[in-house]
């Protein structure tokens, strides 16, 4: 992830990835599907920068089954994270791979705006792939076209104790009236309600793009994202007066700005917490022993009528404009898209398909939510993944200090907007 605040995300993510090989059944099983349109050699290169040993080797199977099959040699080079995001900036100028490792969204669109990676529309028409990702094509999709497949995801949302709640005798809340109620009785049974730490500043902005997507819906969250609304217009009025009504129900760890969110994580495993909006990594804050007391459930409805729009952030996978072997690339993809390659290939990872058709993780969580997803409308990425990183900076900030002194709302906006004027000319 791009912001140094995404960091301490990957390294949770990391910390819970498990290693997976798949089987030679399945392996058969995904050969046979697969039909390539060329099989005539060449070469196929692709630039990745993936962290984890287990996923390496997953696609070095994937690519060694390929060239198999096809005649195609795949050459993989994988490069340190952080350098990755350096010179990917140069290498999709001169000397572009044929495949390359990227991020969806907004960080996408600054390349498709370029020109640099490639309109694969007719990949997505040829494999069919929009009834199987639904939802996630908006990650990889610009003015309706796709420049990308959409990799393992992290879905975000409520998560609390099953045992707690059955305890308490609780249900999640599933709209606005329930969501303070719950929060009053968590009150009384001495618990914070929802667990919050602000120190990397970066959980404010899921705290935001939730109450935005329930109130305005994805249109119009997605043109805030993108500089087309002001910071100071009317729809946002509704979105802080909400988050007020929290803050001032003392719904929030009091000692928010000071707690990274491992140690709001750590407040709801040792129940201290009722709730905690987060993704899936959240695990990592639980001992292995009280794993499977973990449950989700998605952010409640705030307008009634507005459809579910949920933040899922995901990587992604994409041609250079500039490729050499834009065909072989596209019969690769493909190949590494089908079901059980892609599932091999994010059970390594610990992250939730975004085809809706892969095989079931060994990761209850994972499954949990994979189903919640299906009953998603749109997705945004995250606040500093579906803005300009400069906008991202200030608007987490913002949030954290709103937070806090939810009395400076106005100076706040207005300086986000003065912000947004800057940058969006």
């Amino acid at each position: 992830m791009a912001s140094k605040n995404e960091l301490s995300l990957v390294n949770a993510i990391k910390a819970s990835r498990r290693q997976f090989m798949i089987g030679t059944g399945v392996a058969l099983a995904t050969t046979a599907l697969y039909r390539p349109a060329i099989a005539n050699g060449g070469e196929v290169t692709i630039i990745s920068d993936i962290g984890n040993a287990g996923q390496r080797a997953v696609l070095d199977r994937i690519a060694a089954d390929f060239t198999k099959k096809t005649g195609t040699k795949v050459t993989i080079n994988n490069m340190d994270h952080e350098a990755h995001k350096t010179a990917i900036r140069s290498y999709l100028v001169v000397g572009a791979p044929d495949i390359c490792f990227w991020f969806s969204g907004n960080r996408m669109k600054a390349f498709v705006d370029r020109g640099l990676f490639d309109d694969i529309s007719d990949l997505f028409a040829k494999e069919g792939y929009s009834d199987k990702l639904g939802a996630t094509m908006t990650a990889v999709t610009v003015n309706g076209k796709q420049y990308g497949l959409p990799l393992g995801g992290i879905l975000w949302g409520l998560f609390y104790r099953k045992d707690v709640f059955a305890d308490k005798g609780w249900t999640a809340p599933k709209n606005w009236d329930d969501f303070l109620k719950f929060g009053e009785a968590a009150k009384s049974a001495g618990m914070t309600p929802i667990s919050m730490g602000t120190k990397e500043l970066w959980p404010t902005g899921g705290w935001f793009d939730h109450m935005n997507l329930r109130i305005n819906g994805l249109d119009k969250h997605l043109a805030l994202m993108e500089g087309k609304i002001p910071y100071t217009d009317p729809m946002l009025k509704p979105v802080f007066d909400k988050w007020e009504e929290l803050i001032k129900a003392n719904f929030f760890s009091a000692s928010a700005p000071s707690f990274g969110w491992e140690q709001a994580g750590a407040a709801l495993a040792q129940k201290k917490a009722a709730m905690m909006d987060l993704g899936g990594f959240i695990k990592s804050a639980f001992p292995a022993s009280d794993e499977g007391q973990i449950a989700f459930a998605p952010f409640p409805e705030i307008v009634s009528g507005v459809e579910r729009y949920e933040d899922f952030s995901v990587n992604s996978v994409h041609i250079p404009a500039k490729a050499k072997n834009r065909q072989g690339a596209r019969d690769f993809l493909a190949y590494f898209y089908q079901p059980d390659n892609l599932g091999a290939f994010l059970e390594a990872e610990g992250t939730i398909p975004p085809r809706n058709d892969c095989p079931p993780s060994k990761d209850p969580l994972v499954n949990i939510a994979a189903e919640s997803l299906k009953s998603v409308r749109g997705t945004s990425q995250y606040y500093d993944r579906d803005t300009d990183p400069d906008m991202a900076q200030d608007g987490i900030k913002g949030f954290q200090e709103f937070m806090v002194k939810p009395e400076r709302r106005d100076q706040i906006l207005a300086r986000l907007e003065k912000t947004r004027a800057r940058i969006f000319k």
